[in-house]
């Protein structure tokens, strides 16, 4: 029983069925019943809602109906409905855990209130129980595609049928969004899963460098001006024989890098440099790129050919905000993985951080978000739904302006990791400006990085 319901319990049929109806009409998902055995029935610790029970009731009374629930879960809230006779029991019941007491008669709005502040205190008891589940597991499932939403189970599937297909891959997605661990997962789950999975980032070196990298270079060749080497220098392509070739932002390999690249996906042989004749391989390739390939090649940056080659599979990650469902899942094995790396013990999720998670877009996608579990899990000062918010309070228009700006600040630093260049650019600030705010919120960079 995992949906968040309200259990109603009351041997008066009239009474029940008129606090029943008004909740309902107030939005909540009741099941009512008259006495508590029949309430009990199937009540589990993983119990997303909320007990309402009249305390005088024939057979079993509210008081045994709440024990009975904290002999399951001593954390169920439980609300106790009395007469003004009831009182001083109840304030002792209380006191051993039920979550409120309401004495008749009560407004429904009374009711309504006190079930909504219930079922929110449930939600974190649920979400911090899992919480601490992953906590004990951590360093189980570090490149699992987590998640719930319809778009997650999408991928998931159709990596399955994929897999163990052995055909080449191309990845699109975002910034962030997890190209990477989309490639590990094919690899573990196909048939190479005990070869080599080679990862190569296609833009960080120049040419003539990269190349060497990437195929090889044979014993007495040069590599530009240079003396010819003594020994041969293995690439990474031949090291991931048998295995998977990722190359990560394919879009940033020049076109004579790509022409060469070409060969190795067509015809699977590879030239290395200064070698008389090409060696075969084999091998699956997995490409990534967080650009429209097809867009690069009507502009004449991306060879037709090596795209065409690659593309007939295409994955498409989605962006967090396409997914906010799986946002707070996400971020506590974050906040799981950030807590064991740090030596620390994960800090428990609050209602406030909840709504900050939901609220914001995400634009760095899962590394943002592993950067702002990080920061959580070290205690630091980061934007929250608090600062967020507080332009809708009772400040000045200057004071909210202020705390939305540092926030702002604050979040943007944290999408480009510290990074002063990239937040002046995405704020479009001037330098001057951008460190003025900066002395004038008290931000410290640093703690971004």
């Amino acid at each position: 029983m995992t949906a968040a319901t309200i259990l109603f319990i009351d041997d008066d049929d009239d009474l029940r069925a008129a606090h029943v109806q008004g909740l309902e009409l107030a939005g909540f998902t009741l099941r009512s019943f008259a006495g508590g055995h029949d309430a009990l029935k199937g009540l589990t610790p993983d119990f997303a809602g909320v007990v309402v029970t009249d305390v005088r009731m024939p057979g079993m009374d509210g008081f045994e109906v709440f024990k009975r629930i904290q002999a399951i879960d001593d954390t169920i809230p439980v609300v106790l409905i009395t007469g003004h006779g009831d009182v001083p029991m109840a304030v002792r019941a209380l006191k051993d855990g039920a979550y409120d007491f309401l004495t008749k008669p009560f407004a429904m709005d009374t009711l309504s209130a006190a079930l909504r502040r219930a079922l929110e205190a449930r939600r974190l008891i649920l979400e911090n129980r899992q919480l601490r589940a992953l906590y004990t597991a951590a360093g189980d499932d570090e490149d699992r595609l987590l998640g719930e939403s319809s778009v997650m189970q999408h991928l998931r599937q159709t990596i399955a049928q994929i897999a163990a297909a052995d055909v080449d891959i191309l990845i699109a997605g975002e910034t962030g969004v997890g190209k990477e661990r989309v490639a590990r997962t094919i690899h573990r789950q196909s048939d190479r899963r005990h070869k080599p999975f080679i990862q190569v980032n296609c833009a960080v070196m120049p040419d003539s460098i990269f190349a060497a990298e990437l195929f090889g270079v044979d014993s007495g060749a040069r590599l530009e001006a240079g003396a010819p080497l003594s020994r041969r220098s293995v690439g990474k392509i031949e090291k991931a024989q048998k295995g998977t070739l990722f190359l990560d932002d394919i879009e940033g390999l020049s076109l004579p890098l790509q022409a060469k690249l070409l060969r190795v996906v067509e015809a699977r042989e590879l030239w290395v440099l200064g070698a008389d004749e090409p060696r075969p391989v084999e091998l699956r390739i997995i490409a990534s790129s967080r650009s429209d390939l097809s867009q690069a090649m009507e502009a004449g940056a991306f060879r037709a050919d090596l795209y065409y080659r690659l593309s007939g599979v295409t994955l498409k990650v989605p962006p967090l905000r396409n997914r906010k469902d799986d946002i707070l899942l996400l971020f506590q094995h974050c906040l799981v993985a950030a807590s064991a790396r740090l030596k620390r013990s994960a800090p428990p999720l609050t209602a406030e951080l909840s709504r900050h998670l939901q609220a914001h877009d995400w634009p760095g996608n899962v590394r943002e978000l592993e950067q702002y579990a990080e920061r959580y899990a070290l205690g630091l000062e980061v934007a929250t739904a608090a600062e967020l918010d507080s332009f809708d309070g009772d400040q000045g228009l200057s004071a909210r302006v202020a705390a939305f700006e540092a926030a702002l600040l604050r979040e943007t630093l944290s999408g480009c990791q510290g990074s002063a260049a990239e937040a002046m650019k995405r704020l479009k600030l001037p330098r001057k400006t951008f460190y003025d705010k900066l002395n004038r919120y008290r931000i410290d960079i640093r703690a971004f990085r």
